[in-house]
């Protein structure tokens, strides 16, 4: 199948009650639409029928792939599977729990084909317990938005739909698959949001839970740095050395000019001393860090000839025309 207009990618891990309903609103839906599509759905190494039904849904419909891996690897790597083996020129993300509705795509494409690179579904009603899903949702979307500058009400939301140029380039690690957009921001800052509708879960229960937020905050940390500093780490290292290395500078500074007016002696503040001197020390180790954090930055980007900038578009009027003119 060449020339695949949509790509859906949805992740499952035991879900075989499900997956034949799943499969059967997507295919209808977007056969419905009218363009080409396909479907690829991960197994996350399901212990259940899972794979068996989804070996019986693929034998009879050529546009649904089935990745399975050998282990549970995680959503994120799920997702990323998918968009390695994705072949359309767009992809929609999707849960496999049947709680995104497949009817909100078309409105989906429309809106990227708008002027987006990604559109991201927020799930305004969303049908889950207030307590234990809904409450630390908002309180993460608020600080996930507030440290990556890409405001969106509904991080947690799978239902996303992105350019295949986008997401191909992404290398996606750990659990960082709820930061997509902000992942993306790094390429293009065409990012948009639509209102999905969201159903209340038929099968089994949910695999998340309030325990995951200390992760979010952990990722999160690891995505800001990556954002603002992974070009230029001597600017944080350098800076927090410079500042313990002052700091510790004024101390020692302080209690010799103390002990040479023989104001008071070192036994008097010699705990004082030593947190000087510690700042001191550790104020010159993270400069050296940094210093050597831009040499590791810049063998990355030189020995992967991987360019610190995304082009959209190049302007230029064709050589042949510019020939034609100079003479």
């Amino acid at each position: 199948m060449t020339g695949v207009d949509l790509t859906v990618v949805i992740p499952i891990r035991n879900e075989a009650p499900s997956l034949v309903e799943l499969h059967r609103e997507f295919s209808e839906t977007l056969t419905a639409w009218g363009r080409s599509y396909e479907i690829i759905i991960v197994d996350d190494g399901s212990t259940d029928e899972s794979f068996e039904v989804l070996t019986r849904l693929q034998a009879g419909d050529a546009r649904l792939r089935v990745i399975r891996f050998r282990r549970n690897f995680g959503q994120t790597a799920a997702f990323a599977a998918g968009f390695a083996h994705a072949r359309g020129r767009l992809i929609v993300t999707s849960d496999g729990d049947l709680q995104n509705d497949p009817h909100d795509i078309p409105a989906l494409v429309a809106r990227l084909e708008g002027g987006y690179d990604i559109v991201c579904g927020w799930r305004k009603d969303r049908k889950d317990a207030f307590i234990s899903r809904r409450l630390p949702s908002t309180l993460a979307n608020a600080l996930i938005s507030a440290v990556t500058g890409v405001h969106l009400h509904d991080y947690g939301c799978s239902l996303k739909i992105f350019r295949v140029e986008v997401v191909k380039e992404m290398k996606l690690y750990g659990e960082m698959h709820r930061f997509l957009p902000a992942i993306a921001s790094e390429q293009t800052s065409s990012i948009g949001e639509m209102v999905v509708n969201h159903r209340a879960r038929k099968y089994g229960q949910s695999k998340y839970g309030i325990g995951r937020t200390v992760r979010v905050v952990l990722d999160l940390l690891t995505v800001k740095f990556l954002l603002s500093y992974s070009t230029r780490p001597l600017q944080i290292f350098g800076l927090i050395g410079i500042v313990m290395g002052l700091s510790g500078a004024v101390i020692t500074g302080g209690l010799a000019v103390q002990r040479l007016r023989e104001v008071a002696s070192i036994d008097e503040h010699m705990p004082l001393l030593l947190l000087g001197i510690l700042l001191i020390f550790t104020g010159f180790q993270l400069v050296t860090l940094g210093l050597l954090a831009e040499l590791q930055v810049r063998t990355y980007h030189e020995s992967q000839n991987k360019a610190i900038y995304v082009i959209r578009d190049v302007l230029q009027t064709p050589a042949a025309e510019l020939l034609v003119s100079s003479r």
